[in-house]
């Protein structure tokens, strides 16, 4: 096991979660049940699957938790494409926060590999 809090790619990914979640307050009141809500969860998704690897006994479940992260990163991503198409982000917000998603998506991919490798 794990302390999931020491590995930067979880503070990485809890950084973006909270960025989400204050860029979201702004969109319109009918998406708080679709994208807001979407967003929210895929973002906080990705930190939550890395701790939740940790907290396994093998490292092949936590390599399997550190895939549905990525994944999450991935949805992310295209949701970050969609609020900003929809002008519900701006363009500055969309390339920190794609950038972000980029960097976090890189760790894991480090991180798996490292853990399939061991």
């Amino acid at each position: 096991m794990r302390d999931f809090r020491k590995l930067s790619v979880w503070q990485k990914s809890h950084e973006l979660t909270l960025a989400v979640y204050k860029s979201t307050t702004s969109f319109p009141k009918e998406e708080l049940y679709g994208l807001t809500s979407q967003m929210r969860r895929c973002s906080s998704s990705v930190p939550s699957n890395i701790a939740e690897g940790c907290g396994r006994n093998t490292q092949s479940q936590l390599a399997h938790f550190l895939n549905i992260a990525m994944g999450s990163a991935s949805e992310l991503e295209y949701q970050l494409i969609l609020s900003k198409d929809l002008r519900f982000i701006s363009h500055q917000i969309f390339k920190e926060q794609t950038s972000q998603v980029t960097e976090i998506k890189r760790m894991l991919t480090s991180l798996h590999q490292k853990v399939t490798n061991d």
